[in-house]
């Protein structure tokens, strides 16, 4: 049996991870074009930069939760037959455990250099604007993808959802293209899919089963179901 998994902001709000998005759509006061569009870090990168690296270390101050946890379990039962895809940009999955996982927003965790490509794994601030440790230029950003860029990963995605037998949406609002749409994708070749959210999200397409509440609670229940079916 084949799953596809994809998570959102309310998997790891539960960690604590801080959204930065306030009530009124500001980012810590800040808007959407000035700390997560391109344009924005043309016009001044160590706003940005500061922006990035207030979440990198808010990130390395909390924990995985349950749900993360059981998405791991899942793994460890179904091997390769999992595929976790991610809109977050922290790293719990992986500290949980997970391994098959596609960040398709990029990740915190990363540095992404302008000059050679390289995305080499970081844990330091980045508004000091240190050396790429590949090519040696000062040029590197993080490895976050801004409002009018291209998410990673789109095809290896796009491959497992149309050949999945199960697809799972944890904690995502069902709002932002184009995860939103792998639901009616997975739902159109004959894939169950499964939403796991705090309320019902946007979605166009309805779930074939729709659970309401805390993902801590409800991933290892569902987690569960699987494993056993499996035998």
């Amino acid at each position: 049996m084949r799953i596809v998994v994809l998570t959102g902001a309310g998997i790891s709000a539960e960690s604590g991870v801080p959204t930065f998005r306030d009530a009124d759509g500001l980012w810590e006061g800040h808007s959407v074009d000035d700390v997560a569009t391109p344009e924005g870090f043309e016009r001044d990168p160590d706003l940005v930069q500061r922006f990035y690296d207030a979440r990198r270390r808010a990130v390395a101050s909390v924990v995985p939760n349950a749900a993360h946890h059981a998405l791991a379990r899942l793994e460890r039962a179904f091997g390769d037959e999992l595929l976790v895809v991610t809109q977050n940009v922290d790293d719990l999955h992986e500290r949980a455990g997970t391994r098959n996982l596609v960040h398709m927003h990029g990740e915190l965790q990363r540095a992404l250099c302008a000059a050679c490509g390289a995305r080499p794994v970081w844990d330091a601030d980045l508004e000091p604007r240190p050396p790429c440790p590949v090519c040696g230029e000062r040029m590197l950003r993080p490895d976050v993808v801004w409002f009018g860029e291209m998410p990673y990963d789109l095809d290896r995605i796009e491959d497992a959802v149309v050949a999945c037998d199960v697809f799972a949406s944890i904690g995502t609002s069902g709002s932002v293209y184009p995860a939103a749409g792998y639901v009616a994708l997975a739902s159109a070749c004959g894939a169950w899919t499964v939403e796991l959210n705090l309320e019902p999200s946007d979605a166009l397409i309805p779930f074939d089963d729709a659970r309401a509440g805390w993902a801590g609670e409800l991933v290892p229940a569902w987690v569960d179901e699987l494993v056993t079916a499996r035998g």
